[in-house]
């Protein structure tokens, strides 16, 4: 594994390349996807079912074979190993549990002279959600998009997931019939994100889309924003690590495998202050790479897109992670709380040894769907609000609008709206 220092004289040109890592081709494929957005608002289910034929390699022969029936949802749930049922029943309740705590609040404020002010706080009527089905299945990805959407209040959530050769996953099946998601498509790529963003015969359109994907779903989900709303644009997953010299050199390695085996593009980055734990914790990466499942992808990965940076300090390597703002980020330090409120950028941030990210990505409750390429300087998990929207709340008395009305009668003068200005003045005669 590529092991630099901020010492040496070329690190700021290498690590501009770093903070690079997120940028991905969506020019390119740009008017591709718009060509399957044009033939779908077109022609419908025609075209999805084209699509389907042409990427999943089967051939619907009209909307209605696109949608997986409910009972084959239920058939999957009860078909499960009992140990793994358990496993996706705690999964369900820890999700829940921290999601509930997310609940924005409606509230109404009363003011002396009449005034009341206030937010109403609604989910929206219909939430799409994007699960992959490319080159694994993802579950878990249903768990944490489906029950912020649930505990937010949605009354109808729609599921695409490819599904290639027709062949649904059994377990992503039974995650959605214990998250009572009675429309599952069997629709991927940009083709699902069209869908479900204008809506065919035999789909009526959704208010929000949220979910991870590969640059035909990102570059979808930013077409189509503002026909619908979107949670983020993700790309690649991502980790990095911040350790000092108590770091354990295999804990380190696998924790960066973990993100390097999802996909060839995806990054792996450790900051440490110790020389000594860099080197081996690049020999540990080698001595798993000999034995992972997915050791072709994760070596790729490893060696194109991945790099442990020796600093000279802790604050420098804390600047140097807050400038790379990664997607997940390990604090592996002999007191971690101690660096948490220096960090300003991350996604998730998981404190201490024995919290590897995995444990967030399935079972300890925050959401896993989480901003990449740097965007956590500006985006935030995915959460329960991602489903919801504000309304303001305003009432005036008599006396209200006296107290404030000259003064904004004033204002609108002077932008010369003279309706908006009389509207006012003629409640004050």
């Amino acid at each position: 594994m590529k092991i630099l220092n901020t010492k040496n004289e070329n690190f700021s040109k290498e690590f501009e390349e770093i903070l690079g890592r997120g940028k991905v081709d969506i020019k390119g494929v740009s008017g591709i996807v718009q060509k399957i957005i044009d033939e779908i608002i077109e022609d419908g289910d025609k075209a999805v079912c084209s699509h389907v034929e042409k990427f999943d390699k089967w051939s619907p022969k009209n909307g209605d074979d696109l949608f997986i029936n409910t009972a084959d949802m239920e058939k999957a749930y009860s078909n499960l190993d009992p140990e793994l049922k358990a496993s996706l029943h705690l999964a369900y309740d820890r999700i829940e549990k921290y999601h509930q705590k997310q609940l924005p609040k409606s509230w109404l404020d009363f003011e002396e002279n009449g005034t009341i002010l206030g937010q109403k706080v609604t989910p929206v009527d219909r939430a799409g959600l994007y699960i992959p089905g490319g080159k694994a299945a993802y579950p878990s990805s249903l768990l944490m998009n489906a029950i912020p959407a649930l505990v937010a209040g949605v009354k109808e959530i729609v599921v695409c997931t490819p599904t290639p050769n027709n062949e649904p996953n059994e377990l992503l099946l039974a995650a959605c019939h214990l998250c009572k998601v009675s429309t599952v498509i069997k629709v991927g790529g940009a083709s699902a994100i069209a869908m479900m963003a204008y809506g065919t015969e035999s789909l009526k359109k959704v208010d929000v889309i949220t979910g991870p994907g590969n640059i035909f779903v990102a570059t979808a989900k930013k077409l189509v924003f503002g026909e619908v709303n979107i949670d983020m644009i993700a790309g690649p997953s991502e980790i990095g690590i911040l350790a000092d010299e108590s770091g354990k050199p295999n804990y380190l390695a696998i924790d960066l495998l973990s993100q390097a085996e999802h996909d060839e593009m995806a990054s792996s980055i450790m900051i440490t202050t110790d020389e000594a734990l860099a080197t081996a914790t690049s020999d540990e990466v080698e001595r798993y790479l000999g034995i992972l499942s997915r050791s072709e992808i994760a070596r790729k990965s490893i060696d194109e897109r991945g790099c442990i940076i020796v600093a000279s300090s802790m604050d420098e390597a804390i600047d140097l992670m807050n400038e790379i703002a990664p997607e997940h980020l390990e604090v592996v330090t002999k007191n971690p709380f101690e660096l948490l409120p220096k960090i300003k950028h991350a996604g998730a941030i998981f404190l201490g040894e024995n919290t590897p990210e995995p444990i967030g990505d399935y079972i300890a409750g925050p959401n896993h769907t989480l901003p990449t390429g740097g965007t956590a300087k500006f985006y935030s998990p995915l959460n329960v609000e991602n489903f919801m929207k504000k309304s303001s709340i305003i009432s005036f008395s008599k006396k209200a609008i006296e107290h404030v009305g000259k003064e904004c009668a004033l204002l609108a003068d002077t932008e010369g709206l003279t309706a908006h200005a009389e509207s006012v003045r003629v409640r004050l005669r």
